[in-house]
Parts: C-alpha cells; structure tokens; sequence
C-alpha cells in the first residue's frame, strides 16, 4: 500500500531533518499528549524503536517533548545532549502557539544558545506540535 500523501509529506520533512535509516533515536518528555503519528514516522525513516529516556549508550538524534510547564528548557537540551553523537541533532518539539504549554519561539533560541547548540531547521507536521531542529554549528562538531 502507497503512503498517503500526508504521510509522505511528513517522511519527506523528516528525511529533510536528517532521520534517515539505521539512525538510533532516544524520546525524552514523553506524556500521553505526544504526537503518536510523528512517533510511528519516525520510526518508519529509522527503522527502529524509539529508545526510551533511561537509554544509556550513544545515540545519533533525540526526540525532545518540552511544554512550558515542564522543567528548565536550558537544562532540558543539555541532558538531551548528554548521549548525542558529535553528528547527531535535537528535535525539539513544543506545542503550537495558542495550545497549553506553548513555549515561546525567544526561549528556545535562548536556551539553543546557552546550551551551545543552533536552530537548524523546522517541522510543522503535526496538529498541536512544531518542532524545531537542534544541532552543533558545523565550525564546532568534534
């Protein structure tokens, strides 16, 4: 069965972000309000199970689930950089303006900075999440 044209406009956005094949993921921040579709495409690109918040090995992308109620953005992205690969990127997922836990587009630019990393890119895939790509400027990668 071909992908609907929904699903083949997320693979596409996903595969643009850098999920992509063998590509091992770990979700940080999951709740029950999590988008379940994104989760299953990003499994679809990687080929693999999402691994869960206690994964302690190297992993190449992590999947971060932030409201504003949760605790310390900043924070958030360096323990979400902990494990990640010198290659490896941050998607930051936050909810929609004008859904509950919305955080602001500055607080994020802020907290990517102070955590040393960069906005590199955007999704807008889902019906109460964006995401925003996180990643090591290219000058500074190990």
């Amino acid at each position: 069965m071909a992908p609907t044209a929904p699903a083949a406009a997320l693979t596409s956005q996903l595969t643009k972000l850098g999920f992509t094949t063998g590509l091992v993921v770990q979700e940080i921040g999951y709740d029950d309000d999590v988008d379940q579709s994104l989760r299953e495409a990003i499994q679809a690109a990687t080929g693999a199970e999402l691994e869960d918040e206690d994964y302690q090995d190297v992993c190449d992308a992590v999947l971060l689930w932030h409201r504003e109620e949760d605790d310390d953005l900043t924070d958030a992205v360096v323990d979400a950089l902990t494990e990640l690969d010198d290659e490896g990127f941050v998607l930051l997922l936050t909810p929609k303006t004008g859904r509950e836990g919305h955080v602001a587009p500055s607080e994020i630019a802020e907290a990517a900075t102070t955590a040393g990393v960069h906005t590199a890119g955007m999704l807008n895939a889902c019906a109460d999440w964006v995401g925003t790509r996180l990643a090591a400027p290219k000058g500074q990668r190990r």
